[in-house]
C-alpha cells in the first residue's frame, strides 16, 4: 500500500512539470521533487569528490559543475533526521556524493573499462584489478545516485577540524591504511578512506577494528532508523528504502 507521503510527492510532480517522468529509464529535466540538501539542512557539510581531482579517476567528472547536493527532498529530509540525533553529540554529517548525473556514470563504465589508465590505484583500489571494479560491485553501468534518493556520507566532529588538500602530483596514499597513513579527511575513523575499492570497506568486514566496528554499526544504525538501507561493500553508501524514483535514472546536469 503507498503511504501517504509517496501520494502526496507523486501528485507535487504531476502538477509541477508539463512533461511526466517516466516511470522507467532516463529522464533529463530535473523534476521539482529535487532539492539542495544545505537548503533542508544548512549544517550538513558538502564535499563533493567528484567535481576535483581527488578521486579514483583522478579528474573531474563530467556532469558535476557545482559543490551542490542534490537529493529527492525526502531523502534530504530524512538526513536532516540523522543529523538532528547527532548534533547532540558535537557529530555531523558530511557528503561526498548525492544525485549523480547518468553521464557521469557512462564515464566511470569508460573508464573502468580503460585498463591502461590506473593513474590513482595506489591509493583507492591498489589491491583490485580494474577488470575485477564492476564484478565486486564497486560500479554499476545504473546507480542509484542517479535517482536521487542515495548519498555517500561521512561523521564529522563539530566544529570540522581542517583537512589535508590534496593537489594533483601529490605521493597516493593506500586508502586501506590506517588513519594518519592514509589521506586526511577530517571525518572519524570508518576503517578506510572514501572510494576505497577494497574488502575492508565492506560494513561487516572483520578485519577491522572493535572502535571503526563500532562507529560502522553508530552510521547505519542511524541511517536504518530514518529510512535508509545500506550497500554493504561500502560503509558510506545508503539508499532511501522508499525512494520516490525507484526506476528512473535522471541525467541533469549538478549546478
Amino acid at each position: 500500500m503507498i503511504g501517504m507521503r509517496r501520494l502526496l510527492l507523486l501528485a507535487l510532480v504531476a502538477c509541477s512539470s508539463a512533461k511526466p517522468v517516466p516511470p522507467r529509464g532516463t529522464a533529463a529535466e530535473r523534476p521539482d521533487a529535487f532539492v539542495s540538501l544545505t537548503e533542508v539542512e544548512p549544517t550538513i557539510l558538502v564535499e563533493l569528490r567528484y567535481l576535483g581531482t581527488h578521486n579514483f579517476m583522478g579528474r573531474p567528472v563530467l556532469g558535476y559543475k557545482a559543490e551542490k547536493c542534490l537529493l529527492t527532498r525526502p531523502a534530504a529530509l530524512a538526513l536532516k533526521s540523522v543529523q538532528e540525533d547527532l548534533r547532540p553529540f558535537g557529530l555531523g554529517l558530511k557528503a561526498y556524493d548525492c544525485y549523480r548525473p547518468q553521464r557521469a556514470v557512462d564515464t566511470f563504465v569508460a573508464w573502468a573499462k580503460d585498463f591502461a589508465d590506473t593513474k590513482m590505484q595506489a591509493e583507492f583500489y591498489p589491491r583490485v584489478p580494474k577488470d575485477r571494479i564492476f564484478r565486486e560491485g564497486y560500479l554499476l553501468e545504473r546507480s542509484g545516485h542517479s535517482r536521487g534518493s542515495t548519498i555517500d556520507l561521512t561523521v564529522v566532529p563539530l566544529p570540522a577540524p581542517p583537512q589535508e588538500n590534496y593537489h594533483d602530483g601529490d605521493p597516493l596514499r593506500d586508502c586501506a591504511l590506517p588513519a594518519g597513513q592514509r589521506f586526511g579527511d577530517n571525518s572519524l575513523d570508518f576503517g578506510t578512506g572514501y572510494d576505497c575499492f577494497d574488502a575492508l570497506a565492506n560494513v561487516d568486514n572483520p578485519g577491522i577494528g572493535t572502535d571503526q566496528k563500532t562507529k560502522r554499526v553508530m552510521l547505519r544504525a542511524l541511517m536504518e532508523k530514518h529510512g535508509f538501507k545500506p550497500y554493504p561493500p561500502e560503509w558510506w553508501h545508503f539508499t532511501l528504502r522508499d525512494e520516490p524514483y525507484p526506476e528512473t535514472f535522471f541525467d541533469f546536469e549538478i549546478e
